[in-house]
C-alpha cells in the first residue's frame, strides 16, 4: 500500500487571513456587546458567560486541530459500507 502524501502546511497568507478574521470577529462581538444594557454587559464580562465561551471555544479549536481534515482517499465511500 502506498504511503499517504503529506498535507501541505499553510503559508503566512493563510495564517494572516485567519488571524485577521479572528480580530474582526472579536471586535464585532465587542461592538455588539456595547449595545446591550449595562447590567447585561456586566453579567457577560464579569460573570461565567465569558469564561464559558472561552473554554468552549478553546476546546473546539483544539479538537479541530488535533483531528485534522480527512484526505480525499481517507473518506469513506459507499462501497466501504
Amino acid at each position: 500500500m502506498a504511503e499517504p502524501t503529506p498535507r501541505p502546511q499553510p503559508g503566512w497568507p493563510q495564517v494572516a487571513l485567519v488571524a485577521a478574521s479572528v480580530v474582526i470577529v472579536v471586535l464585532g462581538a465587542a461592538l455588539l456587546t456595547g449595545f446591550l444594557p449595562d447590567d447585561l454587559q456586566r453579567a457577560i464580562f464579569h460573570g461565567p458567560v465569558l469564561i464559558g465561551v472561552l473554554i468552549v471555544g478553546t476546546a473546539w479549536v483544539l479538537r479541530r486541530i488535533s483531528r485534522g481534515r480527512a484526505m480525499v482517499d481517507e473518506r469513506p465511500s459507499d462501497t466501504d459500507r
